[in-house]
């Protein structure tokens, strides 16, 4: 073969690969702050705020994940400023990576076979929704991935980088979220399922393992650099030892919580419900793990198959549910829907490959539709305790003036709701911002601006003294529609000709006005 022929065969190869990365890029990096904050992302940019102040991130194993999440943030809202596209762009990157890592997988499933997952994942409507988020999800994915990329190698080859791969992996796993020990039992127990099947059915490599190719030096390294960087990060960077402890005890509070429930209860079919209405291509990937008892069917797959339906199993079982650990139960899935595809292909010809290509074009038409137009709508059951555009009536506002005058950001504000995350994280740079519960007051209830829960707007409204523009703000799903409250002094520029929405009753002569007592502002990641 000429050089030419070997550059037109080099570039032939590379274009399928190139496509499907720049569609899963553009698909999770394009309009990366077209929605407002979900919950989750104002409690960890709220945290990552925190950091900046006490230089570290204290581990709570009752309430939050592991702290690689709050690093990683900590970095990019340092380097790129307090924008929620800064907080999200991580997440967007390991998702993509996610990608180009399923094709790496070709070396087991196959090149076709791996272009195939790749293409569905880059596809998905959950891992792009979720891949456009600032939760930790993505990072365990991708520490998953690796360490499934890493075991796989390490059976069929033993070099050394696969090893490594596997040490990382296992790594961020433990670093980011505790469910890690379900990924690591699942996998684990797929080991004597496989001895038993293969007593029946035997595989189409019946090989051992090949000889490894590292020593037990590179073993040590791995395993120092684990402990080492869990260390590192449970401990707040050796400034909150007592955080090690929560390496253990998270265990005990992770699994009342899975049992309790603790308001996102679901059925236990939950996870098929969501793979039927979004996840077509996993669907078809469950199907396949079917096939793998099949005689002659690779080790790999039959250990991707065993480990994918033991995790969703145990998934399934725990009550605890929220949509986005979707994308910790499908990649598995969406391997096996490659080499299931692939095997259709060789077996039936390629019209089973166009049946497959017309599966992803319409799945990605549902991601497009999903997560650049109806990225707020609650009928979608991804959108999940996400604020709504509601929020901007107060952000835009606010935002305006701080534009005309920096020195808004010294307005203030009362914010008197009983959820009120993302808000904490919105209006960290506004500097006289107060929380309230339903037992606290501010000093002084007049303020450049409020935000009131419905049953603290009667007596709110008789203590206030001065003039507003008011609006109704439903700031999440199930929650109910608060009251805002402009100060006609500081906003009526923004709304020229525009008169007060609310005016204070005059003051009955020798009556004063009792609003309770001042109360010390709530602390937002106390709720």
């Amino acid at each position: 073969m000429d050089f030419d022929a070997k550059i037109k065969e080099a570039r032939a190869s590379m274009s399928i690969p190139a496509l499907i990365l720049a569609v899963a890029a553009a698909a999770r990096l394009a309009l990366l702050g077209i929605k407002p904050p979900h919950f989750d992302e104002g409690v960890n940019g709220w945290f990552v705020d925190q950091m900046t102040h006490t230089g570290f991130y204290h581990y709570d194993p009752t309430n939050y994940h592991g702290p690689l999440h709050f690093y990683v943030l900590f970095l990019a809202q340092t380097l790129l400023g307090r924008h929620i596209w800064a907080l999200r762009l991580p997440l967007a990157l390991a998702s993509l990576a996610a990608v180009w890592l399923t094709m790496r997988f070709d070396r087991f499933v196959g090149r076709n076979a791996a272009l195939w997952a790749a293409a569905a994942m880059a596809v998905s409507p959950g891992c792009i929704f979720y891949g456009r988020y600032a939760i930790h999800e993505y990072w365990l994915v991708l520490s998953l991935m690796l360490c499934a990329w890493g075991l796989a190698g390490l059976w069929q080859s033993g070099e050394k980088k696969y090893l490594w791969a596997m040490w990382i992996g296992v790594t961020g796993a433990v670093l980011t979220k505790e469910t890690y020990l379900i990924h690591f039992t699942c996998a684990a127990l797929a080991l004597p399922c496989i001895w038993v099947l293969e007593k029946a059915s035997p595989p189409a490599d019946e090989e051992e393992a090949a000889a490894q190719q590292w020593t037990a030096r590179d073993m040590a390294l791995g395993a120092l650099m684990f402990a080492g960087l869990v260390l590192f990060f449970y401990s707040g960077t050796f400034l909150d030892m007592k955080g090690l402890k929560g390496l253990y005890t998270t265990f005990a509070a992770w699994a009342q919580t899975g049992k309790s429930g603790n308001g996102h209860e679901k059925v236990w079919y939950y996870w098929l419900k969501l793979f039927g209405r979004y996840e077509w291509p996993t669907c078809v990937g469950l199907l396949a793990a079917l096939l793998s008892v099949l005689p002659r069917t690779p080790r790999f797959i039959r250990a991707l198959a065993i480990y994918g339906c033991g995790t969703l199993a145990v998934y399934s079982i725990i009550h605890y549910k929220t949509p986005w650990c979707v994308v910790s139960l499908t990649w598995p899935f969406l391997l096996l829907f490659g080499w299931g595809v692939d095997l259709a292909v060789r077996k039936c010809g390629m019209a089973a490959g166009a049946v497959m290509a017309a599966l992803l074009a319409a799945n990605l038409g549902y991601a497009v539709e999903l997560n650049f137009y109806r990225f707020t709508d609650p009928k979608e059951q991804y959108v999940y305790v996400q604020t709504f555009d509601d929020v901007n009536k107060l952000m835009k506002p606010l935002n305006e003036l701080v534009a005309r005058n920096p020195a808004n950001y010294q307005l203030t504000g009362h914010i008197m709701l009983e959820s009120y995350h993302p808000l904490p994280w919105l209006l960290g740079d506004f500097t006289n911002i107060g929380y309230y519960d339903d037992e606290t007051n501010p000093p002084t209830m007049d303020a450049d601006f409020l935000l009131v829960g419905q049953t603290r707007i009667d007596d709110v409204e008789a203590a206030l003294k001065e003039d507003y523009f008011t609006d109704t703000l439903t700031l999440r799903d199930a929650q109910d529609a608060s009251k805002l409250y402009l100060n006609v002094k500081k906003f009526g520029s923004l709304f020229p000709g525009r008169k007060p929405d609310f005016e204070p009753l005059k003051e009955t002569p020798g009556v004063k006005e009792d609003i309770g007592s001042p109360g010390v502002p709530a602390k937002p990641g106390e709720k």
